[in-house]
């Protein structure tokens, strides 16, 4: 794209984005006892490690990167078990965390070969109720944010707040359909623009922000001191490397279908590669565990602008931000609420997507509809029940809080019993036919029945209308 357009169409996918990488180190930080300054510089590390993270997956280096419009940011996930392992321990804590997370970095990238074969078990009844998830898990943080976002605050949930995360939306909604071109691809950082703008008078955000922040400021390699090693820390976040490497496969499935550009397993091991390495990387630069950035599905989906120089050009921003502390602090004069209202368009786009992928799965044939109530069921709980598992271990809620990943459990779980364990099938689309004895012909590409075990057709990423019309 030209010039302009690039930056214009990046910088809405960093306004998109900022705050959720933003969070978790203001949520780590203080629970591990760091001052507001020390905070402060791991917001921007993390920004800086997230523009590093999203350049390798966007532009790739050798077999490393999906190539795709693929945005890698800090993942939520790890927030929980990191605050459990610095909690009160200041710099030595963030010390343990950056070591566990390096060895969980390093650990998934040794694993990618052999966890993105995972990919053969994600037809479309799979992959639709994933998406059709990951869109549903992030609509309650719009509706956090449309409410203020700290649930502390007198004014959380104001009528103020709403209405500005209303106002938001009626205009991202507005200009969709008014304007034409490349503005209606930008309606969403328009629309970010016009709620900040009313924002100001009403005294929603301020110009502080930038007052204080400094120039420049390069994220300083072990500001914290070496990383350190412990067992504990090191065993709890590979299991959430593990966690996020799922979500990012289901992402990048999520990805591929909306570009046109099914994610084959090689894609998704070169996404892999490039999540773990950022993650291995980031402890470097006093960042957290990478992890792909679902939010900017919905507006790749929304905006339909499919170039992955887009994203590596809000890469650079991420980079840019990272490296001056007052740039960034101009973006984040957008108030929570405005976010909140963008992000319902954004998020609801990607639980779209998901239906519409679950249209084509064949959900009338065999056990798929059952599949995907069950998958859907279970994955939604931590969304409509957060204190369903309260009684479980500690551990155990890294992956049971993610309904995202016990979703997708499930709906792979699931698939399999129904539609793959101890029958010779043909899996089309998610839909199961039985296998014929009719002979086909020799230019059907299919052998005749008992010739080959024509149950690995389960694993063809093509859906033809019937057995006969596959072409080997």
């Amino acid at each position: 794209m030209p010039p302009v357009k690039l930056l214009t169409s990046g910088l809405q996918h960093v306004a998109a984005m900022y705050a959720g990488v933003v969070a978790p180190p203001m949520i780590v930080g203080p629970a591990v006892g760091l001052d507001a300054q020390d905070t402060a510089f791991l917001m921007g590390a993390s920004l800086f490690t997230a523009g590093i993270a999203t350049l390798l997956q966007t532009l790739g280096i050798w077999k490393i990167g999906a190539r795709l419009p693929f945005v890698n940011g800090v993942s939520f996930a790890g927030v929980t078990p990191m605050i459990a392992i610095g909690e009160g321990r200041g710099s030595d804590g963030i010390a343990v965390i950056f070591g566990a997370v390096l060895v969980a970095g390093l650990v998934g990238f040794l694993l990618t070969p052999y966890f993105c074969k995972l990919v053969r078990f994600f037809p479309p009844v799979v992959t639709g109720t994933v998406i059709t998830l990951i869109g549903l898990s992030l609509l309650p943080v719009a509706f956090r944010w449309a409410q203020g976002g700290n649930a502390a605050a007198d004014d959380y949930g104001s009528m103020r707040n709403v209405g500005m995360a209303a106002l938001t939306l009626a205009v991202v909604l507005a200009l969709r359909k008014l304007l034409r071109g490349f503005l209606q691809q930008i309606a969403i950082l328009l629309g970010l623009v016009v709620g900040t703008l009313v924002a100001v008078p009403l005294g929603m955000t301020g110009f502080d922000a930038i007052e204080d922040a400094d120039v420049f400021g390069f994220p300083t390699p072990f500001h914290f001191g070496a990383p350190q090693f412990e067992i504990a820390a090191i065993v709890s976040m590979c299991i959430v490397m593990l966690v996020c490497m799922t979500e990012s496969t289901a992402d990048m499935l999520a990805l591929g279908k909306i570009v046109d550009k099914p994610a084959d397993e090689r894609t998704i091991e070169g996404g892999l590669r490039a999540d773990t390495l950022g993650s291995a990387l980031s402890p470097l630069f006093n960042g957290f565990m990478a992890s792909a950035f679902a939010q900017n599905v919905g507006l790749v989906a929304m905006t339909k602008v499919r170039s992955r120089f887009v994203v590596a050009a809000a890469g650079g921003i991420l980079v840019l931000l990272g490296l001056f502390p007052v740039a960034a602090s101009v973006i984040a004069l957008v108030p929570l609420p405005v976010l909140g209202g963008a992000g319902v368009a954004l998020f609801g786009t990607v639980a779209a997507s998901g239906i519409q992928t679950l249209a084509s799965a064949a959900l009338e044939k065999g056990e798929n509809a059952l599949i995907v109530a069950a998958a859907v069921g279970i994955g939604t709980i931590p969304i409509a029940a957060p204190d369903f598992y309260h009684a479980f271990p500690e551990d155990m809620l890294v992956v049971l809080d993610s309904g995202i990943s016990t979703g997708c459990v499930v709906a792979i779980v699931l698939n399999l019993a129904f539609n793959h364990w101890g029958r010779r099938s043909f899996e089309q689309g998610g839909a199961v036919e039985e296998a014929t004895a009719r002979e086909p012909a020799v230019d059907e590409g299919v052998a005749p029945a008992g010739a080959a075990d024509v149950s690995r057709c389960g694993s063809c990423p093509r859906t033809p209308s019937s057995p006969a019309a596959c072409s080997g």
